[in-house]
């Protein structure tokens, strides 16, 4: 791609100039109609040192209202954020819809420069551009329109523009050693470049913009935005159609198959639950250090005792090491974003615990049958969360997920003494009765996602919550295994 580049000839300023002006005025009036719409773009902005990126934005954006957009340069990373997935300041920065957020550099960038410091190893290379193309998918699919730019310019003129960039007193500190190595290093960056579009331009289109003539690439790059929100505003939304991967998949019981009449005495739990809250806290002390985080995934039937095993597993935590997230409905500026959103910015750093009561399987379950999304939606979303759960297990996370299991007469009962307690009244409400209503509908939609979304690597746990003791022992001896296991494999890496 790079290498057969053929440059733009040189064309009279005058018609330029007029062409871009009339794009802007188009651009303006784009504006309203996106908001309109709920459309929301992405316009990533990557190439060379010294090409220009920075002065491209600020054309582009010189005529939109600032409300409309946001300028994000998530390739500058905070140190806090390198304690995250790699894909994490590029999901956090998705616009709501009807807006426009404009990338100054981004994925590609990240991965390349990484690679080529020897920072990433080949594996995790080819790791990261499949991740890369399944967020540009999952974002396409959920009517993003992401434009994706290269600005080109060859070695010389790369080498004229950091010189004259260096020797002027006020534009020096713009020419870093980042910069002047990627200069060095100019063929193995441009091969690598290549590869990276080539590997990645099927979902979304690449295009390669000559940066060597610097009117014609705002005026190339505005025909592009231009026309792309055109024909968004024409199509609708795209509506990406379900997509499965084959992903090795743990054999699950349907729920009306499980036993539920386990239990435990009083004596054995309380002997049992201060041993297993000891090991974990002592675990989550040796995983802080070795900077391993750890997902957990509640969810269940209302009445399960979800809320009494997450206290029973936090106790033993360290509170600075820990976040527990109630999901409830997304609030206005979370739906109006791509649905993994909400939980990409709540995930944790590494060594940490991030405990979630709810999760992102609300949009196979409430979503699906309350008509909160369309059936492509949810049918596609259980491809969608194994990839955004193998790009977790990927970044060396822990995902344990618990299923909370209680039979309907237990759920009555349960439901019954709240209603009949004032102090526990606040827990039933007529939602929780309507969702009764539908059990058997939601059995059916539990059981495909069970079967479905248990993969190896983040797999399912039914627990048996009729005796609330007895789960919440289970569940502590299933983490407690899972953590001293990552734990083990950490020092196996280390010695390999």
């Amino acid at each position: 791609m790079l290498k057969n580049f053929t440059k733009r000839k040189k064309e009279d300023k005058e018609a330029l100039s007029a062409e871009i002006k009339a794009l802007r005025a188009e651009l303006m009036g784009q504006q309203q109609k996106l908001m309109s719409a709920k459309l929301p773009v992405i316009v990533l902005i990557e190439g060379w040192a010294a090409a220009g990126k920075g002065s491209l934005i600020k054309e582009l954006i010189s005529e939109i209202d600032p409300r409309f957009y946001r300028v994000e340069s998530p390739v500058v990373q905070h140190e806090s954020e390198e304690r995250y997935p790699f894909l994490y300041p590029y999901f956090k920065a998705i616009p709501v819809n009807g807006k426009i957020t404009f990338l100054d550099s981004g994925w590609m960038e990240n991965v390349v420069r990484k690679y080529l410091r020897h920072e990433i190893t080949k594996d995790e290379y080819r790791r990261r551009l499949r991740q890369v193309y399944e967020f540009e998918r999952q974002l396409r699919d959920s009517g993003y329109l992401i434009l994706k730019i290269f600005l080109h310019i060859d070695k010389d003129e790369q080498f004229d523009r950091l010189r004259s960039l260096a020797e002027a007193p006020e534009t020096e500190w713009r020419v870093t050693e980042e910069d002047l190595w990627q200069h060095r290093e100019y063929k193995n960056f441009r091969e690598t470049y290549d590869e990276f579009m080539r590997k990645t331009n099927d979902t979304v289109q690449w295009h390669i913009l000559d940066g060597s003539r610097r009117k014609t690439a705002v005026r190339d790059a505005m025909n592009l935005l231009v026309s792309e929100i055109n024909f968004g505003l024409d199509s609708g939304k795209y509506k990406g159609k379900p997509f499965e991967e084959e992903f090795p998949l743990k054999k699950m019981p349907k729920l009306s198959e499980v036993d539920l009449s386990l239990s435990i005495d009083d004596e054995e739990y309380k002997a049992e639950l201060k041993r297993l809250q000891t090991r974990l806290s002592e675990l989550h002390n040796i995983i802080y250090r070795k900077k391993i985080p750890v997902i957990l995934c509640y969810e269940g039937w209302d009445a399960a005792g979800k809320g009494g095993n997450i206290r029973r597993v936090a106790y033993p935590l360290d509170p600075r090491g820990f976040d527990v997230h109630p999901i409830a409905s997304p609030l206005p500026h979370e739906s109006n974003r791509q649905y993994l959103w909400r939980f990409w910015t709540r995930l944790p750093k590494t060594g940490h615990i991030c405990i979630f009561d709810r999760t992102w399987y609300g949009r196979v379950m409430v979503e699906r049958l309350e008509g909160f999304c369309i059936e492509n939606d949810w049918k596609r979303a259980y491809n969608e969360i194994n990839e955004f759960e193998r790009m977790l297990t990927d970044w060396g996370a822990v995902v344990l997920k618990f299923w909370i299991h209680i039979d309907k007469d237990t759920q009555l009962a349960r439901f019954t003494e709240r209603q009949n307690t004032p102090e526990k009244q606040w827990k039933i409400t007529d939602e929780d009765w309507r969702n009764r209503e539908k059990w058997d509908q939601y059995e059916t939609a539990i059981d495909e996602m069970l079967q479905k979304t248990s993969t190896k690597n983040a797999p399912w746990y039914i627990i048996e919550s009729n005796d609330k003791k007895y789960a919440r022992i289970r569940t502590l001896k299933i983490i407690v295994k899972a953590l001293e296991k990552a734990c083990e494999d950490h020092f196996k890496q280390i010695m390999d």
